[in-house]
């Protein structure tokens, strides 16, 4: 019975002892997980500027427990971070160590992850003229259009929004943006902005602020388009007025993207700075209230009304793809007085006859004629000679005055320019009078103006900086581009490896290579 009573005895010890000694564990067990599940939680936060390791091991050092951290495992990408950690200890048994226990070994092992839910991209594509050169045009295509299957092939339906931005000399706007600008009003043949040199210095936009139009003019060619029935616009204008050059907005259908870009022609100078500067636009949360009555009126998805998402939206990343075949070239503006208001000019749109008038002489120059006359041709009489030949009487001339048909006009400067380019104002309605050095000087090198290229690299730097401060993620193409672009398209990109140098069929190459940093998207609460 003694014997029976000390065994009972025992046991009840050894079962007392297994409590107490459990009871242990599990605090310290809890205590380890407790101190892993926050380091590795505050580790995959991704605005979390030190290293996620050296985050982990701050967690265990200031909880005294930095030598029983095991592992910290790392994983990285575009839109997301996983970090994962163990770690143990052994707490050593009071009690049942009797029966050959000596320790119990604690683990932890915790998981983090903080994965971002939406993409915006704004491609920025270069269709200058010399796209036209070696295929690179229909190579672009190719390659863009595989991008955007790449980009929608692998997400969920309303994660993906892709703008799209032809750029060359300028960069043409749809009507249903500008009407929600304070934009001047010259003119409506075409939609650009002639930014100022500050803007580049953000994002931003607004609805509010005072923006200058780009003039609808042709300062390259010889054309005369007012004289066609019916009238044609010029045909290289610095502002383009083909919707197919105007940028696409906020898209995910795929239908829509890719006949974007089957519709892309090359045509114009490089204008890398205004190119990045509407990229940028597009991913501002300031473009949002334009989204919304752009979403509200059917010319977005309704899905995408509530973006661009703010900077600071970490469920949200922005990506710029940035692609040229050159480097920035010159772009041209209008001096201010020659914007609006009236020429010296007079048009007879139904006898298509131009008149042109000298302040000096207060008389009419007549291009068809080649005379001058006190009236603009329209609406009024001239005397019209003829001299015939008379067997009897030899050279006779006889003379009447002949009325004109139609009205004459005269011309704004927005009228001039929209139809004849400025070289044919030159040559033919003022060089025949005037001379030609001070035809060209008048009406060529004193009315236009332009940016230069290193002028618009200071632009472009300072647009991509400030893009890149929001968190915008930049990638640069340089397709087959000359080596002095280089330096900037590198100082541009997020980082070297976000710049690509590419030669040909290379530039599927970089377009899969930056659709495979972002294609893995997932809806992740």
């Amino acid at each position: 019975m003694v014997i029976f009573a000390v065994y009972l005895f025992i046991c009840m010890f050894l079962v007392t002892g297994l409590g107490i000694d459990l009871m242990r564990y599990e605090r310290d067990r809890t205590r380890l997980q407790y101190t892993l599940d926050r380091a590795v939680l505050a580790a995959a936060d991704m605005d979390q500027p030190l290293s996620p390791d050296a985050v982990v091991e701050d967690y265990f050092a200031k909880a005294g427990l930095s030598e029983f951290l095991s592992s910290v495992t790392v994983e990285d990408g575009l839109n997301f971070r996983t970090v994962s950690g163990t770690a143990s200890t052994e707490v050593q048994t009071q009690f049942i160590h009797m029966v050959g226990l000596d320790t119990l070994e604690a683990p932890a092992a915790s998981v983090a992850e903080e994965r971002i839910e939406d993409v915006e991209i704004s491609l920025v594509l270069d269709v200058s003229g010399s796209m036209n050169r070696s295929s690179r045009l229909t190579n672009l295509k190719v390659a863009a259009k595989d991008f955007v299957d790449e980009m929608l092939d692998n997400s969920d339906p309303g994660q993906i929004s892709i703008s799209i931005i032809p750029y060359a000399t300028q960069v043409s706007v749809p009507q249903e943006i500008f009407d929600q600008l304070n934009v001047s009003t010259e003119h409506n043949y075409s939609r650009c902005i002639n930014w100022a040199g500050n803007d580049f210095k953000n994002t931003t936009i607004s609805t509010t602020a005072s923006y200058k139009r780009t003039m609808h003019f042709d300062p390259w060619e010889r054309f005369e388009g007012r004289k066609s029935t019916p009238k044609n616009l010029v045909r290289d204008p610095v502002c383009e007025h083909d919707a197919s050059r105007e940028i696409l907005v906020l898209e995910d259908n795929r239908a829509t993207l890719k006949s974007f870009i089957d519709n892309l022609f090359a045509d114009g100078n490089t204008s890398l700075d205004l190119g990045m500067k509407w990229g940028a636009i597009l991913l501002d949360p300031s473009f949002q209230t334009i989204a919304s009555t752009l979403a509200a009126d059917g010319d977005i998805d309704a899905g995408f009304s509530d973006r661009p998402a703010a900077h600071t939206d970490n469920e949200t990343i922005k990506v710029i793809v940035l692609m040229t075949d050159g480097q920035n070239t010159s772009q041209y503006y209008l001096r201010n007085a020659y914007r609006s208001g009236n020429t010296n000019i007079w048009w007879n749109d139904n006898e298509k006859k131009y008149s042109i008038y000298n302040p000096d002489t207060g008389r009419f120059y007549w291009p068809h004629l080649n005379r001058w006359e006190d009236h603009a041709f329209g609406a009024g009489f001239h005397e019209v000679c003829e001299d015939r030949w008379h067997s009897w009487y030899g050279w006779i001339r006889s003379c009447e005055d002949r009325s004109e048909a139609g009205n004459a006009v005269r011309l704004t400067y927005p009228e001039l320019w929209a139809f004849t380019t400025m070289k044919d104002i030159v040559e033919d309605l003022h060089q025949p009078w005037m001379g030609s050095s001070q035809a060209w000087n008048d009406w060529y090198y004193n009315v236009r103006r332009s940016y230069s290229s290193s002028n618009k690299n200071t632009r472009t730097k300072n647009i991509c900086k400030a893009a890149k401060n929001n968190q915008t993620i930049v990638f640069t193409i340089g397709f087959e581009a000359p080596s002095a672009s280089e330096t900037l398209l590198q100082d541009c990109a997020s980082s070297v490896s976000h710049y690509f140098d590419v030669d040909g069929l290379e530039i599927s190459d970089a377009f899969v290579a930056i659709a495979s940093s972002i294609r893995q998207l997932r809806l992740t609460q």
